[in-house]
């Protein structure tokens, strides 16, 4: 068992793409003086997605992914090293400085003594947990940690105030996340890629799930794996000739909905042994909407909660308010805001804007509102950037590609244009709360765009929405910047479809765009057509 108790302008850069790594600190950001309390520093220093988060008094003040400011996709360090762009980034936004750090905390063998500034490594699949729940807004919740390369494959723990206590799980067999990495590496994604397989079987029916019943079944609390599977499933694979997208889908779709329904079984049995009723997921299995969006409909508890990176890249926010939580700080009860990373204000925007001598109109707010939708209702792709940064995979808003779904070139626009994707590749959307009923079924919230919805306006959003389902970023009152929701009531009223393509504002395998030097370079890089970085707009 495993317990835990309780104004400034921007200077003149290079504009090559290694420029990026050292632009400067917004001005927002900057050392205020020491700061009073606990200040501890967590990291993932893993060879990939490493990141670090500060957490200052128990609260998450700030949180980066090293790719962000190195601008190298996926980016890690070297064993034994940490990553330091990241961690000047969270200090810098958090206005401390190195020497404010009293603990470094970390889920991997990356720490190294310095003098004053202690140091704590957790479990792996600890920190996991700690990320998912200590970001909830639950007092109380059982926690399922599903993670590839790991031993144990998953894990369950109990999450109480302050405290998250592993449940003895000593049913094993194989890793779900795993088995799913070889099915996309079977379907011929490259490692990391899964999220190829789950678009793929986004436009399928899942209709043949059965067909793999031999070989994956759920049997004494464990996933059991029978011999020859991944040959059954290429020969599979391999009797579709006629229309080889629609087969393969058709395979991707059944294998998908044979795993979440073995994810059900265990959560099943995970619920009669706790009396919670909320549920947190982390790992890396819980990047993919299907399987999250399987876990709310079982109906098997009342909340499902998936934090905005459930990966490894999140361990450094789990690390950080688990440390703080040994020290005493009593982690805040509340939802974590998914926009912890750095923003820039208008005075820094504009040194840039002027430093690439660019024509550009500053404009009113609601002459920015018009102006946007006026583009998206041309048919026109928008580079939308906005206040400080997501911390997950999943744009919200912030750093958000934007298109009308009701333009019959979006899809081309994109796939071609911008992110280089297979053409049956669909995209995320947003809504605000109050209109997701009309056009979509599914959970009641989904803020950082964890859940998979049914489209029910049939007609309506097909053009971008071949399956009839997607992610749905779901604007919560309240917790959703203004202009953005005003921006979809505006785009609503003009269109009468209050819904937006929302994708990641980067280009064709890039990190989503930082700073605006990096949304400039998209911006002109690809096929997009206008760019609104928070009241300025810049025009091709």
């Amino acid at each position: 068992m495993y317990e835990l108790s309780a104004s400034s302008t921007l200077a003149a850069i290079a504009g090559s793409a290694a420029a990026s790594r050292i632009e400067p600190t917004p001005a927002s950001a900057r050392w205020r003086g020491a700061p009073s309390g606990s200040v501890v520093v967590g990291v993932s220093g893993a060879a990939q997605n490493a990141a670090a988060a500060v957490c200052v008094n128990g609260r998450l003040q700030a949180f980066c992914e090293q790719e962000r400011v190195s601008r190298i996709r996926r980016a890690g360090v070297e064993p034994g090293k940490l990553p330091d762009e990241a961690i000047d980034t969270v200090l810098g936004l958090a206005h401390l400085r190195r020497s404010d750090i009293q603990t470094i905390a970390a889920a991997e063998d990356c720490l190294t003594a310095a003098d004053g500034v202690a140091t704590r490594r957790f479990p792996h699949h600890f920190a996991h947990a700690a990320t998912a729940f200590l970001t909830s807004p639950f007092a109380e919740s059982t926690i399922l940690v599903c993670d590839h390369h790991s031993d144990p494959p998953l894990s369950v723990w109990s999450g109480r105030g302050q405290q998250i206590t592993a449940v003895p799980w000593a049913r094993q067999g194989a890793g779900l996340a795993e088995l799913y990495s070889t099915c996309a590496r079977i379907f011929g994604f490259r490692a990391g890629a899964e999220h190829g397989l789950e678009a793929l079987a986004r436009i399928g029916s899942g209709a043949a799930a059965e067909r793999l019943s031999p070989y994956f079944r759920y049997a004494d609390g464990s996933l059991r794996v029978g011999a020859g599977w991944q040959e059954f499933v290429r020969d599979w694979l391999a009797e579709g000739r006629s229309d080889a997208l629609a087969h393969r889908a058709h395979v991707a779709s059944s294998v998908q909905a044979k795993l979440g329904e073995i994810l059900c079984l265990l959560l099943a049995e995970v619920k009669r042994a706790s009396d919670a009723v909320n549920i947190c997921l982390a790992g890396g299995l819980f990047f993919n909407t299907y399987f999250n969006t399987a876990v709310h409909q079982s109906g098997l508890f009342d909340r499902v909660f998936v934090p905005p990176n459930p990966g490894n890249a999140g361990l450094a926010a789990g690390s950080a308010l688990a440390a703080a939580a040994e020290h005493g700080a009593m982690c805040a009860r509340m939802e974590t805001s998914p926009f912890l990373g750095p923003g820039y204000s208008l005075e820094e925007i504009k040194a840039t804007l002027d430093n690439c001598k660019l024509r550009y109109d500053c404009l009113h707010e609601r002459e920015l509102v018009d102006t946007t939708v006026d583009a998206l209702c041309r048919g026109l792709t928008v580079g939308w950037f906005q206040g400080r940064m997501e911390w997950g995979h999943r744009a919200l808003g912030h750093r958000s590609i934007l298109a009308s779904p009701l333009s019959p070139y979006a899809l081309d626009n994109l796939n071609v244009f911008l992110k280089q994707r297979e053409a049956y590749r669909a995209y995320g959307l947003s809504v605000r709360e109050e209109d997701a009923s009309r056009f979509f079924d599914g959970p009641p919230r989904s803020p950082y765009m964890e859940f998979e919805y049914r489209v029910t306006a049939p007609g309506v959003l097909d053009g971008v929405l071949p399956a009839g389902t997607t992610r749905l970023r779901v604007q919560t009152i309240g917790e959703t910047p203004q202009r953005f929701r005003s921006l979809h009531e505006a785009f609503g009223k003009a269109t009468g479809t209050g819904v937006l393509v929302n994708t990641s504002f980067n280009g064709f395998n890039e990190p989503i765009v930082c700073s605006p030097r990096d949304a400039i370079r998209v911006f002109f890089g690809t096929g997009l057509d206008l760019l609104v970085m928070d009241r300025f707009v810049i025009r091709k």
